[in-house]
């Protein structure tokens, strides 16, 4: 080395990625090894996007009704026109606009439902399997008891108390799946704490939260986060089948299964009340499975090591 290149500025050491980024980044590129994941994922995404902004995409009232045009069919069809792209129902509201405000409802409801149920599964999962005793016995007992007493029963009750509304029926179906959220964390974490890095950490004199926060929690949210994807689908379908029988938001908010409740008696001469709504339930449901397969398969070793 000469003298001049000893007057060369040091370069700067680069600055590693923060932990979230880098287990983001992984992921994606486990991800681009499953077209169906990948699939699933852009279509929900669109699915997303279009509720979110249906406002600006198709500006229509789903609430605006025109008995002049009544079960108009679609477009296609003779008889249809593009003012209506999807036709029209009974009372001559639009069946698209219908569909999009029916689809940021049922999103919304299924994304808020997961987030109570998941949230308290895992952090009643998460105290039960690392403390165990009293807690783990009291944890488990109470989940035995919510998977005994029916769904549809606990629905009808809570409903029947508390009234009818988005805020009622995500509080009932997230009660109704935390159990299964707090199983599989608490089966994660009893086989994370006596792992060695565990042991470690606490002959070292770190503290319980201290462990769960940095040790035990971010190696058990794997299954977590695949378990809410697939539960998400089930909430769909759950609210589907609340609003049909009358039991989800209450009118005039149009919901999936709300418009197929309301297009059932015309389902011989208006076949796209009917099946249209239920082409948009199926292709949200099959979108969110092909991305739950997806993360199961990335964030699985076994898997991820078998396709490679």
């Amino acid at each position: 080395m000469t003298a001049a290149d000893d007057d060369l500025p040091l370069a700067a050491p680069r600055r590693a990625a923060p932990p979230l980024l880098r287990a983001l980044t992984a992921l994606g590129a486990e991800l681009r090894r499953h077209p169906s994941a990948l699939a699933g994922g852009a279509i929900l995404l669109a699915i997303v996007l279009t509720a979110a902004c249906f406002p600006l995409l198709w500006p229509v009232d789903p609430l605006a009704q025109s008995l002049l045009e009544r079960l108009q069919p679609p477009a296609w069809q003779e008889g249809g026109g593009w003012a209506h792209p999807l036709g029209t129902d009974n009372l001559g509201r639009d069946v698209l606009a219908r569909i999009l405000h029916g689809s940021r409802v049922s999103l919304v409801i299924a994304g808020s439902a997961v987030l109570v149920a998941a949230v308290a599964g895992t952090v009643l999962g998460l105290l039960a399997g690392y403390h165990g005793g009293r807690l783990e016995t009291a944890v488990m007992r109470m989940a035995d008891i919510f998977l005994a007493y029916p769904f549809m029963l606990l629905t009808i009750s809570v409903i029947a108390v508390l009234g009818t509304s988005i805020a009622n029926l995500v509080l009932v179906l997230g009660l109704s799946d935390w159990v299964i959220y707090a199983r599989t964390m608490r089966a994660s974490v009893l086989s994370l704490r006596e792992k060695e890095f565990v042991q470690a950490a606490r002959a070292i004199g770190t503290t319980d939260g201290r462990i769960i926060r940095r040790h035990i929690l971010p190696n058990a949210l794997s299954p977590i986060l695949v378990l809410a994807t697939v539960r998400m689908a089930s909430i769909i379908i759950w609210e589907s089948g609340l609003s049909f029988l009358g039991m989800g938001p209450p009118p005039p908010t149009p919901t999936w299964g709300r418009i197929l409740a309301e297009g059932r008696s015309y389902i011989t001469d208006a076949w796209w009340l009917v099946t249209l709504p239920g082409i948009a339930i199926m292709l949200t449901i099959l979108s969110i499975n092909l991305l739950g397969d997806g993360l199961r398969d990335a964030l699985d070793p076994r898997v991820r090591n078998s396709i490679r």
